[in-house]
């Protein structure tokens, strides 16, 4: 897939909320909690047009047992994905618009994106260094082939800021 990168859209968290309607209706009682996370969560950070949801479910294995019906629906049926205990719903085809991940309550990957959303949230300054590598990115790669890995170094040490971010203030944002 070509790299999409835009600036920041209020429409993304109307986008969130309609697909939360919809996927609520399918997955009824599994779903404990939505989130919203990733770049489209994040004020001025620029993104892929491609809304990142986490639904928090009581069961995971429950979700396997819907994989017909979303992929009846047009979602493209992932699975775990390279994380264990995820399951990862893409939805859009050619020009996706949801990656829709499905975590167990008690999956550790969880406090992993959350923390480094409400990190970029809480500090603006990282956010524009992180939107400027992105573009710098976007320039030197067409595709996400090439994109998405390239920007794995630079998002783990971010991510590793965030997590020592967190751990310094623990008891002031929980």
């Amino acid at each position: 897939m070509k790299v999409r990168l835009t600036d920041f859209s209020e429409n993304w968290a109307l986008m969130f909320q309609k697909e939360v309607y919809f996927l609520s209706e399918i997955f009824g009682d599994e779903i404990i909690k939505f989130e919203h996370f990733g770049s489209t969560s994040v004020h001025g950070l620029k993104a892929k047009p491609v809304i990142d949801m986490m639904c928090l479910v009581k069961d995971i294995h429950q979700i396997d047992s819907l994989n017909e019906k979303m992929d009846s629906l047009g979602y493209d049926v992932v699975g775990e994905y390279g994380i264990d205990g995820r399951r990862l719903f893409r939805k859009g085809g050619e020009n996706r618009t949801h990656h829709i991940h499905f975590y167990q309550y008690d999956n550790p990957q969880i406090a992993r994106h959350l923390i480094f959303r409400d990190y970029l949230r809480s500090h603006p300054e990282d956010v524009v260094k992180y939107s400027h590598f992105k573009e710098k990115l976007a320039q030197q790669f067409e595709n996400n082939s090439e994109y998405s890995p390239a920007k794995n170094l630079f998002v783990k040490e971010m991510e590793q800021k965030a997590i020592q971010w967190f751990a310094e203030n623990e008891d002031k944002l929980t």
